[in-house]
């Protein structure tokens, strides 16, 4: 028996060196990425890849802990995707991407699992696990996608959720696929993944509400405070869902929406505490699974991967959009750019580590067509997305940015304290401080201009640029933002001319 050295400080800060220059390096290729159009998870995949067997020689194996490290990491990464969603955008998309995530996964799993099976040769297990594993977009792909193509909302929003619903059925289904013994039946299964999307919902929902409740009404010491309080409610959905068998990929998905949308003080600083655990996660889920993947290995997958991943493409994935945007009124061009926009990611490749931790035979094999065939379709959809776009005439200019506005409990006071940034191009510019016909309750007590800040007057004509300090009572804080957001969008004449807040 081997004994186990101990790890020592001097391994502790060789293990540190080592996280610090990977981080590094990926800062770095974000850049890169940025400037050639290549999608960073390939980047992040090659770091990982070049420093394994094949590469600089560190040899990693451990399916669990990738496992368990992605499950971790793609926790932090709805989290972040739910965080950064504007509930309004969605809303209206809710309906499509619901069906896409339960309807269009059953037709995208069954027409890629016959492909693997008759096409590549799988066994209907392999074929229907390797369905199930492909047939979940990845939201770390489509948030950061999305955020640089300027489509109509209701589309963003239909992916964005889709990408936020769709892991839970998914990874039940591989879960079911991957168990000893035989396969439930369909029906079985369809009660399985309702009562588990159900909890799973109605605990995220819950969660997210109570966690927001909670934070608005009590002040906490500090403002750095409150990003740890958003990111642990977010795990605590995640692990209470799972915990009541339920889907704890749709809870915290679900809780992180609701907290994202509730107006929580420090906002800004809550959401760059939360993309940048976002970036972490996917750097170090990319980069551990670009370890697990021994390169010579791969050859005699990549027809198998080519196969399973055209028929993905250009069938499963377009048939799953026509079935279920049947119930709903959506143009051809969005269909088409739906179709194409089903992007995979490190998502798949998380959970073709759920069979080989179930001994599934043949999983190593799954492992490796399932990680080519994300690496050349990512190659493919990813950067020609916006192209896509652009041929549809689907890309939407950029309307009036919004009111930067971030909230602080003033607790003994009863009150809140909004700083308000007004965007260069707001409609909030040349307006007078009465003029924004603020509620009762409710005053602009500063103004900070070119590096100076003085009290305004009723006549003092704000400017793009300007922040504002606004004080309001309890009872109309809500109020006086939906009023200071209707202004930004509509000018002095918002609520006359039709112009809503919120």
């Amino acid at each position: 028996m081997r004994k186990v050295r101990p790890l020592t400080v001097h391994h502790l800060n060789e293990l540190l060196l080592v996280c610090s220059l990977v981080l590094l390096v990926a800062v770095a290729a974000v850049r890169v990425s940025s400037r050639s159009g290549l999608p960073t998870l390939l980047l992040y995949l090659g770091m990982g890849v070049a420093l394994g067997t094949d590469g600089l020689g560190v040899t990693f194996d451990n399916a669990e802990l990738t496992q368990v490290i992605g499950y971790a990491a793609l926790v932090v990464i709805l989290a972040e995707g739910g965080l950064g969603t504007k509930w309004r955008e969605i809303k209206p998309a809710l309906p499509t991407a619901a069906v896409l995530s339960t309807v269009g996964v059953a037709a995208s799993v069954g027409v890629t699992a016959a492909a693997a099976h008759h096409v590549v040769g799988l066994d209907w297990r392999q074929a229907l696990i390797i369905g199930a594993v492909v047939s979940s977009t990845d939201a770390a792909a489509v948030f950061s996608v999305l955020r640089k193509v300027p489509l109509p909302k209701r589309l963003t929003g239909t992916l964005e959720a889709e990408s936020g619903f769709n892991d839970a059925p998914v990874v039940i289904l591989v879960v079911a696929f991957s168990s000893q013994g035989p396969i439930d039946p369909w029906y079985v299964m369809l009660g399985e993944i309702t009562l588990e999307l159900a909890i799973g919902a109605a605990i995220g929902l819950a969660i997210g509400w109570l966690g927001s409740y909670g934070l608005r009404r009590v002040a906490l010491p500090a403002s750095g405070l409150y990003p740890i309080a958003v990111m642990a409610i977010a795990v605590v959905a995640y692990a209470g869902g799972a915990l009541a068998h339920g889907s704890g990929f749709l809870a915290v998905y679900l809780a992180s929406l609701v907290m994202g949308n509730a107006k929580l003080p420090h906002w800004p600083a809550t959401r760059g505490f939360a993309e940048g655990l976002g970036w972490i996660a996917q750097i170090g889920m990319f980069v551990l699974l670009g370890l697990l993947v021994t390169p010579h290995e791969l050859a005699d997958d990549v027809w198998p991967a080519v196969a399973v991943g055209l028929v993905l493409t250009v069938v499963a994935r377009p048939v799953s959009v026509l079935l279920s945007t049947a119930p709903f009124r959506v143009a051809w061009r969005e269909k088409a750019l739906l179709s194409w926009a089903g992007l995979r990611g490190a998502v798949p490749i998380v959970l073709a580590t759920i069979p080989m931790v179930g001994d599934v035979p043949d999983s190593r094999r799954l492992f490796n067509i399932v990680f080519v065939l994300v690496i050349i379709y990512t190659l493919v959809q990813g950067p020609t997305l916006p192209w896509l776009a652009t041929r549809l005439r689907l890309e939407e200019t950029e309307g009036t940015a919004d009111l930067g506005i971030e909230s602080a409990p003033l607790e003994r006071l009863r009150g809140h304290l909004l700083s308000v940034s007004i965007p260069k191009d707001s409609r909030m510019h040349g307006v007078e401080v009465a003029e924004l016909r603020l509620p009762p309750g409710a005053a602009v007590t500063l103004v900070v201009r070119g590096g100076s800040s003085f009290v305004p007057l009723p006549s003092t004509v704000l400017r793009r640029g300007d922040e504002l300090l606004v004080v309001a009572t309890d009872p109309v804080r809500d109020a006086a933002e939906q009023r200071l957001r209707a202004v930004g969008r509509g000018g002095k004449l918002a609520g006359w001319l039709g112009t809503g807040g919120g």
